[in-house]
């Protein structure tokens, strides 16, 4: 199996384009024949991801990247960093604008739903840097 990655640049409060990059995550995986359950996860996660960077940061980049064992998707931003990771963890816990609630989105469930379908999550967070998340779902 060969290595193909999709690179796809967000930003910020951009919801007419939100979803774009993980359909495009999405496409890839269809290529590869990736089993209904995994792509399913890896949907999610890269969902998710991509809609956090539009609330909540910068503007960033959301990447996905197919590998012979696992698929891996990055979200990297520019900032501003997460306050409280053990909080944004927590279901129901949302630092989203009242705005951006009314929309539909904001509910406070990304990075639980993330947890919860990634094989492996490593989230790094400051003001300084900026917030890296990279999931990974095994494909056995």
């Amino acid at each position: 199996m060969e290595t193909l990655k999709v690179v796809w640049q967000v930003e910020k409060m951009d919801f007419t384009r939100a979803g774009e990059g993980s359909s495009k995550i999405k496409k890839m995986l269809h290529q590869f024949s990736i089993r209904p359950d995994i792509m399913r996860r890896v949907a999610i996660i890269s969902y998710e991801a991509e809609v956090n960077l539009v609330i909540h940061s910068f503007g960033g980049v959301l990447q996905g990247e197919v590998f012979p064992d696992k698929v891996v998707v990055t979200a990297k931003d520019k900032g501003p960093g997460i306050e409280d990771l053990s909080k944004a963890m927590k279901a129901g816990f949302s630092t989203a604008p009242l705005e951006v609630r009314e929309l539909g989105f904001g509910a406070g469930m990304g990075l639980p739903n993330i947890k919860r379908s990634a094989d492996k999550l490593d989230l790094q967070s400051s003001e300084e840097e900026g917030t890296e998340l990279v999931a990974t779902v095994y494909l056995s």
